[in-house]
């Protein structure tokens, strides 16, 4: 807990007796010292949290006993007091580790505020250290971090399945951390020493998908100049990641179901069997009984991809891990781009904690570098947040994947059982499923919401409940 004292170093009795008065006021423990090494001898014994220290004095000056105090582990913050019009000499003591300057003679309300300033910045540094030791405690999960019961869930079922080679699903909104989990799954395994070999299948074409997974021999296709290894073969005795499988298709599917069972397959092209001792990791962001529903993801594919199924929380339902996260993101992009001691204010950090974060932790990761490149700071404020995180609701909803050949009047039903199903959702969410009292917060009729559910498809995952 922070100490809130001060010392107050000055050669001249009555100017400490007149700080003193001031300081009291609001509460600080004031110290005094009439000179730099009765200064320096009560910072050691004492451990100030501030201190104000005159600069003209006899024996050993201001300047003397600063870069002295810069020398002690750990060194209270030191504010200049000067004469009026040396400023010149001010600055030159900030750029050797003071925190500010004051010039008598001075305002009462310049001292005060000076001081409360000043222990701001502590209790920030403080807060800053106590998130740093925590991060570290939960270092044992790699980048994956937190304290919420969400991620301390997804934290046990880890090191459950790690050692096991069991096929794992984890399912979660895009940004939200799913291959973090992947690693730590494989850091965890017997084949922690051979590869992990990760493929998004939404980001390869389908023509390519087969290619990317069994690899091709020469000649199997216009372009296959030579033979190439697909990605079983290289993660042979090893592990495989497939990211967005929902997105597989149903060509595709049948093959990897092969993999699956027989642990086989032949190159594109090629006629020989091979054989590889892969465990498969799978991750998306669809709900894939609802693909199931609608035919377009093989049933017995999905219980063979999820003998083990993790769902990551998204960023929003677990906001208590904000903070960790933005203080790891704000030590990481400091050293990454040589930034000085970046830290936040405790007004940036409401704005960040009270935001849904619909891009999830990947999006406050961005949001993070983007401010500590662009500010000239180091304390980040609200000033340099952008403006959807501090006016969310002024930002307007994005239309995504809108098929512009349809017609308007189809285009505007499908837009608007998005909306519904989505809004929905977040309803049943904040309502912890409770149909009854979704209906009530919607203004609907408990019947009607069933209905809706039914009609909008909305994930029979969730245990909604009357």
């Amino acid at each position: 807990m922070l100490n809130p004292s001060v010392l107050i170093v000055d050669d001249e009795k009555a100017a400490r007796y007149g700080m003193r008065k001031i300081l009291q006021r609001d509460s600080y423990i004031v110290y005094e010292a009439k000179d730099g090494a009765d200064a320096l001898h009560m910072i050691k014994t004492l451990r100030p949290a501030l201190v104000l220290l005159d600069i003209n004095m006899p024996h050993l000056d201001g300047m003397k006993t600063l870069e002295t105090i810069n020398t002690i582990k750990n060194p209270p913050l030191v504010v200049i007091v000067t004469a009026y019009g040396s400023e010149k000499i001010a600055v030159d003591a900030m750029k050797k580790g003071a925190y500010d300057y004051i010039a008598k003679p001075y305002e009462i309300d310049e001292l005060r505020i000076i001081a409360k300033n000043a222990f701001e910045r502590l209790a920030l540094q403080e807060e800053n250290a106590r998130l740093r030791l925590e991060i570290g405690r939960l270092e044992g999960m790699g980048e994956l971090i937190g304290q919420s019961d969400a991620i301390k869930d997804v934290f046990e079922k880890i090191e459950k399945v790690g050692a096991t080679d069991v096929t794992v699903l984890i399912q979660g909104e895009s940004g939200s951390g799913k291959e973090l989990v992947a690693r730590e799954i494989h850091k965890r395994s017997k084949r922690r020493n051979e590869a992990l070999i990760i493929m998004n299948c939404a980001a390869v074409p389908e023509t390519l998908v087969e290619s990317e997974l069994f690899g091709h021999e020469k000649g199997a296709f216009t372009g296959a100049a030579e033979r190439r290894l697909g990605k079983f073969e290289l993660a042979d005795k090893g592990s495989i990641f497939l990211d967005e499988i929902g997105d597989m298709s149903a060509n595709t599917q049948s093959k990897l179901l092969r993999v699956l069972q027989e642990q086989k397959f032949e190159r594109l092209g090629g006629t020989e069997t091979l054989a590889v001792d892969v465990r498969i990791i799978s991750a998306t962001h669809c709900d894939l009984e609802e693909e199931i529903e609608e035919g377009r993801f093989r049933e017995d594919l999905y219980y063979r991809i999820k003998v083990v199924n993790i769902k990551l929380p998204p960023l929003r339902h677990r906001k208590e891990d904000i903070p960790l996260l933005v203080n790891r993101f704000l030590h990481y992009f400091s050293e990454k781009h040589k930034k000085h001691a970046v830290s936040l204010s405790n007004e940036a950090m409401k704005f960040l904690v009270s935001y849904d974060w619909p891009g999830n932790v990947r999006q406050l990761k961005n949001v993070i570098e983007s401010a500590i490149v662009l500010s000239h700071n180091e304390i980040l404020d609200t000033i340099d947040l952008p403006e959807e995180i501090k006016h969310p609701a002024n930002t307007v909803l994005p239309l995504k994947n809108i098929n512009y050949n349809l017609s308007f009047r189809d285009a505007k039903k499908i837009l608007i059982e998005n909306f519904e199903r989505e809004f929905i959702k977040k309803k049943l969410e904040e309502c912890d499923g409770n149909i009854s009292r979704a209906a009530e917060a919607l203004d609907m009729h408990r019947q009607n919401l069933q209905q809706k559910i039914r009609d909008l498809r909305i994930s029979k995952e969730r245990n909604y409940h009357e």
